[in-house]
């Protein structure tokens, strides 16, 4: 291994428990945290897509980590007093255990961080003792672990037990433990090598690397969009020709579904900076969309749209698989925060759909307050919307369709091809 090697690798070590840091002790979003590290830390592709494996494993298996941890010190240091040896600890078994880094290498990067850090390199002898036991003994006390169960916080165990039965909650957390493949959402008659049809214009690659490096990016010939994030527009019908109002628009992938399925999009986001990038991939894309920088609450329009989709900001549980570390840095109350902002943005969202249209709500989160929840209040205080069930015909014959009449995608569906985001989605006809 040369010096210059050690360096980048030490480096991205130093930004991966960086990054842990911001995540665990902040709560802040694993996408902001790490653009924020990497973007300072100057790392070439490689140490900066190892630095990325490590946070994103680490947060992906904390659970697991956490009580590998404690199996070997029962009261493990505190951050308070110990600086950055939790993260060191945690980094460090998780390249030992589950990135198959070799044992010398994973050992002595954690003592050279120690040594770094003024209050973690008094713990330097606890931190190489205990990563050494887990190089040796570590393999056999994951295999016993409840990987599903450990790797899910109580809070949201309880409440998908409660909400689908402990067999589908444990379907749920299974499949949180693999990252989620790379889905494409083609614009035209175009093709990816290497990638497989999942449905409709949906194709996936497992091992995408630089989105912006694919063939056909610069040309605009298609976007990212999972294939359960597709769903929702498709519940609208044929929309070519029409006004459809896209609310809380940002990042803007169904924005392009619409606008390439020949609809007149007015997208709607109170976010400047995240409208902005909305432009910018439309401009890739090579589609036209109006794009109206506002709260939906404050969105008035002079006319009434046949067709609205409101996808709403929410606790995104259904994107577990994509953003790792949700379940360790939001808990019930966010959940019930945001039950009671989509609640006034679902009232706002009706009041911009004319006699006869349809409503489409939309939420990429698991929690029944966030989905069903809302919509059976909105249909009780509102009796010009009814319900318009949805057949499993129209989202390519998923078995996902609830006994409302609603979607449910589960993280768990299409396993077999790599499974897909949680999302749920009720059509809702106002009437003339």
């Amino acid at each position: 291994m040369t010096e210059q090697t050690t360096k980048g690798e030490l480096g991205a070590r130093i930004a991966a428990q960086t990054i842990l840091s911001d995540v665990l002790r902040r709560r802040r979003p694993l996408d902001a945290a790490t653009d924020d590290v990497l973007g300072k830390a100057h790392l070439d592709a490689r140490d900066a897509g190892f630095a990325r494996a490590i946070t994103n494993e680490t947060l992906r298996r904390f659970g697991q980590l956490d009580a590998l941890i404690r199996h070997f010190v029962p009261k493990p240091p505190q951050p308070q007093r110990a600086g950055a040896t939790p993260e060191i600890l945690l980094a460090g078994a998780c390249e030992l255990l589950f990135l198959n880094v070799a044992p010398h290498a994973a050992v002595d990067s954690a003592n050279r961080l120690c040594q770094r850090d003024k209050d973690a390199k008094h713990f330097k002898p606890l931190v190489n003792a205990v990563l050494r036991r887990i190089s040796r003994e570590g393999k056999d006390v994951v295999a016993g672990q409840d990987a599903p169960r450990l790797n899910t916080p109580d809070w949201l165990w309880t409440r998908w037990c409660d909400a689908y039965g402990e067999d589908v909650a444990r379907k749920i957390a299974a499949a949180h433990l693999t990252p989620a493949p790379l889905d494409i959402a083609l614009k035209g008659d175009t093709s990816i090598p290497g990638a497989e049809p999942v449905f409709g214009n949906i194709v996936r690659l497992n091992d995408g690397g630089r989105v912006d490096q694919l063939p056909g990016f610069a040309q605009g010939e298609w976007w990212v969009q999972d294939a359960a994030a597709s769903l929702p527009v498709r519940l609208l019908g044929d929309v070519r020709g029409q006004r459809v109002f896209d609310l809380c628009a940002a990042p803007g992938g169904k924005t392009a579904e619409l606008a390439s399925m020949g609809a007149r999009v007015t997208a709607v986001e109170r976010d400047g900076t995240r409208l902005a990038r909305v432009r910018e991939n439309l401009a890739r894309l090579k589609l036209e969309a109006e794009l109206v920088e506002s709260d939906l609450r404050d969105f008035k329009p002079e006319t009434p749209a046949a067709f609205v989709l409101l996808d709403a900001p929410c606790s995104a549980t259904g994107t577990i698989r994509r953003h790792p570390e949700l379940p360790w840095i939001k808990n019930a109350s966010d959940v019930t925060l945001c039950s009671a902002t989509a609640q006034d943005l679902l009232d706002a969202s009706a009041e911009t759909v004319a006699p006869g249209g349809v409503l489409l709500f939309a939420v990429c989160s698991l929690e029944p307050e966030e989905g069903p929840e809302q919509v059976a209040a909105f249909l009780n205080a509102r009796d010009d919307f009814k319900r318009e069930p949805i057949r499993s015909s129209e989202v390519f014959g998923l078995d996902a369709i609830t006994s409302d009449g609603d979607l449910r995608t589960l993280p768990c569906h299409l396993a077999e091809k790599g499974g897909m985001d949680g999302f749920y989605a009720a059509r809702l006809r106002r009437s003339v």
